[in-house]
């Protein structure tokens, strides 16, 4: 929300029906009335009196006349709830995602941590997200998903080995414009990251760093360099 108190984003949950082509009758309405859908979840609500019906979840571009399409939504008789909410990028932000072995994670988590809090009181919103998670193919896979994460601006992988199939899945990953750095470890991963650091806890500090907008640091403009 800007300081006039425009809005550029909605996002709203809407509990409805768990069956086929809810889902499409939903985004006509929408479409119909000019809500340009940028984001969209989907879950089943497992407690609660609303148990085993759908929670959807959407984010568009402001349409002027909200209200109105609140009500053509109710009007559906697949529809029982709607809430309004802040979008999620200006509650979490950016995000910078931690993976690897525990050890090393808690230590970029730490660099990161403290350095977000330092970009976050001057108002910049940027969270930190971590995986201890071991072994190639449990790595790759999780790699591989942060394409369809929302609002991830740095990769961060920490470890003391990683190759393989993880070289193939990075290489995806920056495709999407996520910078990744890693640790200086064995393996050939480190050939193919955009920046290898040694200090795990300065590693969590340049991720940081780059994911801001107040910050001078760019990992592009030092792109393949060790530190």
């Amino acid at each position: 929300m800007t300081e006039s108190g425009d809005i550029s984003v909605r996002a709203v949950s809407i509990i409805c029906e768990h069956r086929q082509g809810v889902l499409r009758d939903i985004s006509e309405v929408m479409a119909e009335n000019g809500a340009n859908i940028e984001m969209v979840q989907s879950s089943v609500l497992p407690f609660g009196p609303d148990r085993g019906r759908s929670l959807l979840y959407f984010e568009f571009g402001d349409i002027g006349d909200y209200e109105s399409l609140k009500e053509s939504l109710l009007g559906l008789d697949t529809v029982y709830d709607i809430k309004t909410y802040r979008p999620l990028s200006q509650i979490f932000g950016k995000r910078i995602i931690i993976f690897g072995g525990g050890a090393q994670v808690a230590q970029v988590a730490l660099g990161a941590v403290n350095e977000a809090d330092r970009h976050n009181i001057r108002g910049e919103r940027i969270s930190v997200d971590t995986f201890p998670v071991v072994g190639e193919k449990n790595l790759t896979a999780a790699i591989d998903a942060i394409s369809r994460l929302p609002r991830v601006a740095v990769l961060v992988l920490a470890g003391s080995l990683m190759g393989g199939t993880i070289v193939s899945v990075v290489e995806r990953v920056k495709q999407y414009g996520i910078p990744v750095i890693s640790l200086s470890m064995a393996g050939s991963l480190p050939d193919h990251a955009d920046l290898v650091v040694t200090d795990p806890i300065q590693a969590g500090v340049f991720a940081v760093m780059h994911a801001s907008e107040l910050a001078v640091f760019d990992i592009y403009r030092v792109r393949g360099r060790h530190f």
